[in-house]
This record gives C-alpha cells, structure tokens and sequence, in this order.
C-alpha cells in the first residue's frame, strides 16, 4: 500500500507502523519473497518500510531462479536483477548482474579491441573455437586465418584476405572469429560494413567526426571491409575514400581483409561503373593494391543463413 502527501496526515505514526508491517506479513505468506527478505540481515522495521519495492525486487529474483541463460532473461535488463542489499541497517536497491551476465562479460571482455559498424549479433559474437570445420570447403580460407593468427602472434605480418564467395557463405563469420581471437592479446581491429559506413561517413563530412571515421579505417591494426561491390559507386567513395585508406594500409604494412559476392576482376569492372561515367583507370588503381595486400581466396559454401 502507498500513501503520500494529505492522505498520511489522517494516520498517526502508530497506525501507519501498523500498517506497514501488516502490509509486509501479508507479503511474507509469498515463498520467493519470503527467501529474499531471509537473506537479508536486517531490522524488520526497515524491511517493512519496503514491502512494495521488496515484492518487485522478488519478481526479478523469482525469474532469475528459473533462467537457465541469458536469452531467457525476462528481467526488465537482461542479465540483470533489480535486487536489495543492506548498507548500515538500512536497505538501498540497485541492478545487479547475474551469474549468467558475469560470465558473459569475462568471456566476451577482449571484444573492446573490435569496433563493429553495422554487423549483427552473431559477428560480434563469432568464435574461432565454434566455427564448422565439417564443410570441407571451407577448410583452405580456415587454414589461412588460423596461420595467420599464428603468424601474427609471431610479430610475422601476413597479408590480408579478398574472400569472395555466394551470399551466406560465412565470409564475414570466419574473419570475424580471426579478430576476435586476436582481440585475446589486446589486437585492435575494425569490422566496416562498407556500404554503411561510406552513409555515415558522408554524413559527418565538415565535422570532426569525419577525420575520426577516416582515421579508424586507415590506422586500425587490423582492418575487414566487409561486403564491398555492395555499394553504389562514386568518384568519392573510391577516390576520397577508398583509395586513401588502401594506401595508407599499404604504406604501414597493416593487415587488410576484404569479404565480397564479387571475384577481384569483377569488382575492378564494378568500381569503374561510378557516377561519373566508366573509368577503368581508377578502378585499376584500387585493384593492385587489393592485390597487394591480400591473398585472394574464394569460400565455397552452402547459405548458412537458411
């Protein structure tokens, strides 16, 4: 029961007291609330004072005894409950995270080092240790990565990846889980949806977030432009900024992936179709230093998204 403001002044001290704690013994007859409050080491006067937000509180703790992971979290925050504690006698009430959130963030701490624009779920969470190794496919692109993580670790610079393939194929998957087992020793990487990252480029073209942007794509230590041929192309896009982060990538020896529906010699005839009519020539220009600084590898694969 909640009373405030005139509705108080027509009951003396005594009969809110009274009040309250029928209010809280009433509350007590409930089991889950009932083992919460148990727990907690303090006066039953405070706890009475709370009966209401303590029965919320055993409304989260009554759903965190039933999960059995995170995606059957039904709390108001996932991974969390809204749970009371005991500071001097008197209660305070706050988020806490379950054993599931806990161990969620311990396993899942070194993705800080892999900045993501634009990717679902599942590539943030890509995993070398889970990645199929069935489909025999697909085995020379895991050979690849899994040499050059090893290499890489070794302070032995490897080129990058073109991986091309059909849509679905897990191209984004596979390098993904390369980052993010790099990201274990503190390896900083970008993972650029290209389409949507040229859009939010060019929408903070003359601010300072533009040269930010930029700078992500070029100076990152390890760089995947994910799905590029997916774009509109334009003389800027290409020149401006494609072009620029390629060679400075390539001037520093900073390892460079790409993932694409496209073979490299289609995406040469893709980047010469721009708003600006066909321009070979430039679209050549991007092509060597693809070809520079990465390994071509085509990913055979059935539709893994189905």
């Amino acid at each position: 029961m909640k009373m405030t403001g005139d509705l108080l002044k027509n009951y003396d001290r005594k009969d809110l007291e009274s009040i309250l704690s029928k209010n809280f013994k009433e509350a007590l007859k409930e089991p889950v609330f009932k083992q919460l409050v148990e727990k907690l080491n303090c006066s039953y006067e405070e706890l009475s004072k709370y009966t209401t937000t303590l029965e919320d509180c055993a409304f989260e703790y009554a759903n965190c005894l039933k999960c059995k992971n995170l995606l059957e979290c039904k709390n108001k925050v996932e991974g969390h409950a809204y749970l009371p504690e005991v500071k001097s006698g008197k209660l305070r009430f706050g988020y806490k995270a379950c054993k599931f959130m806990v161990k969620h963030n311990k396993e899942y701490a070194h993705l800080k080092y892999v900045y993501t624009l634009q990717e679902p779920k599942e590539i943030e969470r890509a995993r070398f240790s889970e990645i199929d190794l069935k489909d025999t496919a697909r085995l020379p692109v895991i050979t690849y990565l899994t040499e050059f993580i090893e290499k890489y670790r070794e302070n032995k610079k490897e080129k990058g990846l073109y991986l091309h393939g059909s849509f679905g194929s897990g191209k984004t998957y596979l390098i993904s889980a390369t980052f993010h087992e790099l990201a274990k020793d503190k390896v900083e990487s970008a993972i650029l949806f290209w389409p949507e990252y040229l859009t939010d480029l060019k929408a903070s073209f003359g601010t300072g977030d533009f040269k930010e942007k930029m700078d992500k794509a070029k100076k990152t230590k390890l760089l995947l432009i994910d799905d590029i041929g997916a774009e509109n192309t334009t003389a800027w896009s290409r020149d401006d900024v494609l072009c620029p982060i390629l060679q400075y990538r390539m001037e520093e020896n900073l390892p460079t992936f790409f993932t694409s529906n496209f073979t490299i010699d289609e995406l040469e005839n893709h980047l010469a179709m721009s708003t600006s009519g066909y321009e070979i020539v430039k679209a050549k220009r991007i092509i060597e230093r693809i070809k520079q600084l990465t390994t071509p590898l085509e990913l055979a694969s059935k539709n893994l998204r189905h």
